[in-house]
């Protein structure tokens, strides 16, 4: 194939990745609600917890992409079940996991076709 298809292929599911986590992380900012910041601090920390699971899951995706998309249904379906099901919720956060999780695989599928 091309170059580029190349490094659409390779970067694509990597930088959704990071995205993904960064949108995860605005969810944390509710721990600012009016209090101080010293005292929000440790709550922001612990509502970053997502965040760090999706970075981890695309640091793991980089090396071994079939495990990362693994990594990452999993990490939707935790979502969905922690959520009781509420298909609006799952829509926004378990949506773009899955996603990514098929970016992972379409990359994985590639790159051992080659």
């Amino acid at each position: 194939m091309t170059k580029t298809l190349d490094a659409l292929l390779l970067w694509t599911p990597r930088v959704t990745g990071i995205g993904v986590a960064l949108f995860m992380g605005l969810f944390a900012l509710d721990a600012f609600d009016g209090r101080p910041i010293l005292d929000a601090i440790p709550g922001f920390v612990f509502h970053l917890a997502p965040s760090f699971l999706v970075l981890a899951a695309v640091a793991m995706a980089w090396r071994f992409p079939l495990a990362g998309a693994a990594a990452f249904v999993g990490l939707a379906l935790t979502y969905a079940v922690r959520v009781h099901w509420r298909l609006d919720w799952i829509a926004v956060i378990g949506g773009p996991l899955v996603v990514v999780a098929a970016l992972f695989a379409v990359s994985w599928r590639y790159r051992a076709a080659i």
